[in-house]
């Protein structure tokens, strides 16, 4: 056998070239296999985290075309008038809004006679009166909207522990305000598997945690809108939301208003003011100087 290699070289090179097909092979089949595990891990790795971010921070709300984002656009007045109207027949038996008050209302949602009759309907307590006591009377424009609970240790009792947060400025105080508003108010679903809630509380993955004690207050039918609107969950989370806007900015359309008045001004000035240089300096401009160095 040694003999007939020695003898041929032929078949050695052939030898030769077969182990090395074989061998380029295996390792192309090794490549694949580890790229393959590879990928399977990394889904299985990007679902796992992406699993553990949506417990633990939240996921993050996507965005929405609201028709007053723009720097050119206004509130939907009757959006906020409905809004106001969610939040009287679902959210106010929890949530508080102190820093509005009724006359804030008018020209905005309510003419000033529908302002004035909704604030009569609430009862409020002044005094003290001439012999030193408090006493209740109908509400007027320049009240506060009511508060459900006396205080916040008599909220969380009512709520189980859970303090429902003033909403006057909630819009503000999270972040990506609306978007996260109406994604929450939406996004209210059954746990994934492995996830357990505790009693009293429920899986919203919008939520920071996943754990809300807040049940699904927004539901098909769950308003009764005076304009008609079907009161559908969206339309329900759109319009309380859009209110919750306007509560957080309430002067929002007029400065855009005087911003536009401002660059309006501020640009005729400068056209005024560049016209009035080349004028004034045309004359200087165009002179010619001639020195006459003989005499």
């Amino acid at each position: 056998m040694e003999s007939n290699l020695q003898t041929n070289p032929v078949l050695v090179r052939s030898l030769a070239a077969s182990a090395g097909a074989e061998q380029q092979e295996s390792g192309s089949r090794m490549h694949l296999l580890a790229g393959l595990g590879g990928a399977l891990a990394g889904i299985f790795g990007v679902s796992v985290t992406a699993s553990a971010n949506e417990v633990s921070d939240g996921l993050h709300a996507p965005h929405h075309p609201w028709n007053h984002e723009g720097p050119l656009d206004s509130y939907d007045h009757g959006s906020i008038r409905r809004g106001h109207q969610v939040y009287q027949q679902v959210c106010a038996a929890c949530h508080s809004m102190q820093y509005v008050h009724w006359r804030q209302l008018v020209g905005v949602a309510y003419t000033e006679e529908e302002a004035k009759a909704l604030a009569f309907e609430t009862e409020v307590e002044d005094g003290p009166n001439d012999e030193g006591e408090m006493f209740t009377r109908p509400g007027r424009l320049a009240d506060k909207l009511p508060v459900p609970y006396a205080n916040e240790q008599a909220a969380r009792y009512a709520n189980g522990g859970a303090y429902p947060p003033d909403l006057s400025l909630i819009a503000g105080a999270r972040h990506n305000g609306q978007n996260y508003i109406f994604s929450l108010l939406t996004g209210y679903r059954a746990p994934p598997a492995g996830i357990e809630m505790r009693e009293g509380l429920y899986y919203n993955p919008y939520f920071p945690g996943g754990a809300i004690a807040m049940p699904k207050m927004i539901v098909d039918g769950g308003a009764e809108y005076d304009d008609g609107t079907p009161a559908s969950a969206s339309q329900q989370a759109k319009d309380v939301t859009t209110f919750l806007a306007w509560s957080t900015n309430p002067y929002q359309d007029e400065m855009r208003v005087m911003g536009i008045k401002a660059v309006l001004l501020v640009s005729a000035m400068i056209v005024f003011a560049s016209y009035s240089k080349r004028l004034r300096w045309s004359v200087i401009k165009s002179q010619r100087i001639v020195v006459d160095t003989v005499n």
